[in-house]
């Protein structure tokens, strides 16, 4: 079966660059490239992977399409720009010819209320909708009735939810958030990534009985079709191995049918970020 790991990240450590890794995720103060990229992939019978951006500098994104150079199995590339720039259509046109730049990210979570209702960063959006590129909309739970709102203003432009909005798992708390999910997977431009679910749970204890309630939850609300798996790694690796993210997920999917398999694995990423030419 063809896998595509919908959402992983690449870096070189920088102290002033990831200082949101804080002394809980010491481990990941080093450098993860191309070719640990691809010695993960392997290791779960992974084929390709969609590269996020982790900083929020047009540099993080040139750096990316470099590692995208370097290896074949990054596929795609989710960049970052300045969305609420006047310059946003000049700086974009720049990257016109880089085939494997599909989509950018804004880190929206770290943002007050009222983020996504701001005029500068919605004509950014209609931006990226001219030019045909995604956007992965990162927030956490209690954002979850703002995106709602935002991802209506914007029919036209193909969405996908990272991390399912950081359910509180730790907590065991499915409510408001299973509500808020459910409402804004009522918008069919919206897509959902299954991925980052064992960081938001209890790190050094979580079970895969403690994740499934939300397994559940994302499936009864997008359907396998708008679903994709994905690892979050290296910053899954606090919480669980890369191959054993990739087990649960197997685990968890084993009575669905082939074709809806597919779908969470491959069929939903390759047709959100027009991905061509991935092989099993």
């Amino acid at each position: 079966m063809l896998r595509i790991d919908a959402h992983h990240h690449l870096w070189r450590y920088d102290a002033r660059e990831f200082a949101w890794l804080n002394e809980d995720m010491a481990a990941l103060r080093r450098d993860f490239l191309t070719a640990e990229l691809e010695d993960v992939l392997a290791t779960a019978g992974v084929q390709a992977a969609v590269a996020v951006q982790a900083r929020q500098s047009v540099l993080e994104t040139k750096f990316l399409l470099q590692c995208a150079r370097e290896s074949a199995a990054i596929c795609a590339v989710v960049g970052w720009a300045p969305l609420r720039s006047a310059n946003l259509g000049a700086m974009l046109e720049e990257f016109a010819d880089e085939t494997k730049l599909v989509g950018l990210r804004e880190i929206v979570q770290d943002q007050l209320r009222g983020f996504l209702e701001d005029e500068a960063f919605n004509r950014g959006v209609r931006e990226l909708t001219a030019r045909g590129l995604t956007y992965d909309l990162l927030i956490y739970d209690n954002q979850l009735d703002e995106a709602t709102r935002f991802v209506r203003r914007h029919p036209n432009q193909r969405f996908v939810l990272d991390h399912a909005a950081k359910p509180r798992i730790a907590k065991g708390e499915l409510e408001p958030w299973r509500t808020r999910l459910k409402e804004l997977a009522r918008a069919e431009n919206v897509r959902c990534k299954l991925s980052g679910l064992a960081t938001e749970a209890d790190r050094s204890a979580w079970r895969a009985e403690d994740l499934q309630p939300y397994l559940d939850v994302c499936v009864e609300a997008f359907g396998t079709q708008r679903l994709m798996a994905g690892s979050d790694w290296p910053v899954c690796l606090v919480a669980t191995g890369y191959a054993p993210w990739w087990a649960l997920l197997d685990s968890f999917f084993a009575g669905f049918s082939t074709d809806e398999r597919q779908d969470v694995f491959a069929k939903s990423a390759m047709a959100f970020y027009g991905i061509e030419g991935a092989q099993a």
